[in-house]
């Protein structure tokens, strides 16, 4: 399982920050037009209290309405305007969230296309989905919103300070003095609630995992009777999150209050001190009324930043999952010099690609996961165009490993693997893995038609071609008696089929791109005996001409194969032809024998 770092205490990392800002700079002018009207709403919201102070002291205080309704119509301006801008900034903004989320998500999928097998190996489904879910869509939505808002309450909070030192800095002085106090109250309380809150979103994210395993595991967990033991389990997570969302409820009950208390303070010394002095005539009562204003709304931006701090400092660890995302590098690359003679892994320079005849071959290869187990030492073996191996062994013989190696899944810790007498890793990943068909032993169908999914190898597939792909497996018969045919719903992977009926499929999208080499990993385990009599019939007439491999877990499926390798500590212990094997009655031996009995007393039993 892929190890995660301890974001607990992480501070702010501009740099990661930074990075992240950039997607937004993919579009440049829908960021600066939406700073801009920050900008604008900002100076709009300090010019209120000044409308409000010449009102008070040119019409209310004087009685007078000369150029009232030249006021009354640039007040209504400012609101029009202000509105108007407040509707532009909501919809650039969600916009440029909607932008960012796209391009990162973009990158994140593009990156999963390019990884390696050992990356699947250690990191689970969840760890990717939480990063292509909720951590790109938190990390969007901080940077389109939070911090053009950290824009606008910075230059708002300045521009409070500097107006209301230019209109009296002694009684200006006097209101921001409790401003410090407010700043240490704001972070101190932000923190706490953020631990609270870190704590509801761990525990969230293990009541997802809960529900995903309650859904998926259904069925085991009724044959099990442990539906009161999941019931409790469930119970428990559910009581943690109770409490730490009360804490988090707690906490920002009491900070609203206490903030309010000391915002308070601000304004009665304003009243207090500032009233003295209007009765004392140095300042009017307009830019007493502003003071106070003002002083009331220097809360707002100072919560608001610190609220998009915290939130910032909270979200560094969604930020940095998804940079290590988009910062793995595959294990398996193919160097700038083959890429550009043969293309990537997306994009494939079909015309400079020799073809595949289907020599393999193993030449002292050993192979170690990064775990350090070594599964193969000083391999070796090779495969004839058109020769078709069978791998027989126990468990974790090394029989997938030399089959991913074929493929390219993985590279070999030392040694080469030559295709057609070249190291494979002179040509790119997608010449060869273009060429291979493989068949696993759990077949996977994508939501959708049966011909769509057939048309997953060869998406210009014509109707005449599924078919005859389809005939050649013998599975047209049972498509043939669904209610659409081969327009046919197949459900979400596969659901709607059986398991045969799956593998059937697999086989006839492997067979309609043609591949040269094929992979079949006991694609006949898991499926009825009948069904089983198709596949081999079918195997039987596609292989002719093409390299194969094929991994078994029931011998008798392989009885024709040209060589059989029987693996033991990744190492071929036997090789030879059923016949050969028999005759030597060695481990081959004993295990077909053993086989073919309990074959036998499962029959008599039914």
């Amino acid at each position: 399982m892929m190890q995660e770092k301890n974001y607990q205490d992480q501070k702010i990392d501009l740099r990661v920050w930074k990075r992240l800002i950039g997607y937004a700079m993919h579009s440049k002018a829908r960021v600066f037009s939406t700073m801009g009207l920050m900008a604008v709403v900002a100076i709009i919201d300090l010019i209120y209290p000044l409308m409000t102070r010449f009102a008070i002291n040119h019409f209310i205080l004087p009685q007078n309405t000369d150029g009232i309704w030249w006021f009354a119509a640039g007040y209504i301006g400012l609101v029009i305007i202000q509105s108007t801008n407040v509707c532009l900034f909501v919809r650039g903004a969600g916009r440029l969230e909607r932008d960012i989320c796209y391009d990162i998500r973009q990158e994140a999928f593009t990156k999963l296309q390019q990884l390696s097998f050992s990356f699947y190996d250690t990191t689970s489904v969840g760890w990717l989905m939480a990063r292509m879910g909720s951590d790109i869509a938190r990390i969007s939505e901080m940077i389109a919103w939070s911090i053009i808002d950290l824009m606008w309450g910075s230059l708002f909070m300045l521009g409070v300070i500097g107006v209301l030192l230019s209109l009296n800095w002694k009684l200006a002085l006097l209101v921001l003095i409790v401003t410090p106090a407010l700043v240490v109250l704001c972070v101190v309380f932000q923190r706490k609630i953020l631990v609270q809150q870190r704590n509801v979103r761990k525990v969230n994210s293990r009541i997802t995992g809960a529900f995903n395993e309650g859904i998926t595991g259904a069925v085991t967990t009724k044959t099990l009777v442990h539906e009161t033991a999941a019931k409790q389990e469930f119970g428990q997570l559910t009581d943690e999150m109770y409490t730490s969302s009360l804490r988090a409820a707690s906490l920002s009950a009491l900070f609203m209050p206490l903030a309010f208390n000391l915002g308070s303070i601000s304004i009665a010394l304003a009243l207090s001190v500032g009233g003295n002095m209007t009765l004392s005539g140095i300042i009017d009562l307009g830019t007493l009324t502003a003071f106070v204003s003002y002083a009331t709304q220097l809360f707002d931006p100072i919560q608001q930043l610190a609220n998009i701090l915290a939130e910032m400092q909270s979200a560094q660890a969604s930020a940095e999952r998804v940079l290590d995302l988009l910062d793995t590098q595959p294990d398996i690359q193919d160097s700038e010099e083959i890429v550009e003679q043969y293309g990537d892994l997306f994009t494939g320079k079909i015309e400079n690609w020799p073809a595949i005849q289907g020599k393999v071959e193993f030449k002292d290869v050993t192979f170690r996961y990064k775990t350090g187990e070594t599964v193969l030492k000083h391999f070796n073996l090779t495969v004839q165009p058109g020769e078709n191996i069978a791998l027989v062994g126990e468990t974790g013989a090394g029989k997938s490993t030399i089959i991913n190696l074929v493929c390219r899944f993985y590279e070999p810790s030392e040694g080469t693997v030559l295709i057609d007498d070249i190291d494979y890793r002179q040509r790119s990943q997608l010449w060869l893995q273009s060429s291979l068909g493989y068949v696993l032993q759990t077949p996977h169908l994508f939501s959708g038609t049966i011909a769509e999914n057939l048309r997953f190898a060869k998406p210009d597939a014509t109707d005449q071609e599924i078919r005859h792909a389809a005939q050649l497996v013998h599975a047209e018969e049972f498509i043939l008696k669904l209610p659409d045919g081969y327009d046919s719903q197949v459900g979400e992977g596969g659901g709607k089929l059986s398991t045969g009926q799956k593998q059937l499929l697999s086989l006839a999208r492997v067979l309609l791109a043609d591949p040269q080499i094929f992979i079949l990993d006991e694609a006949t385990s898991s499926i009825d005996t009948e069904t089983e009599a198709l596949i081999q019939d079918a195997i039987q007439t596609v292989l002719a001409g093409r390299t194969s491999f094929i991994v078994a877990h029931r011998l008798s499926t392989i009885r024709s194969a040209d060589r059989i390798l029987v693996i033991h500590a990744g190492e071929i212990a036997e090789s030879g032809s059923h016949e050969q094997l028999m005759e030597q009655k060695g481990s081959y031996y004993n295990l077909y024998t053993h086989q073919y009995r309990n074959e036998a007393t499962q029959a008599m039993l039914h």
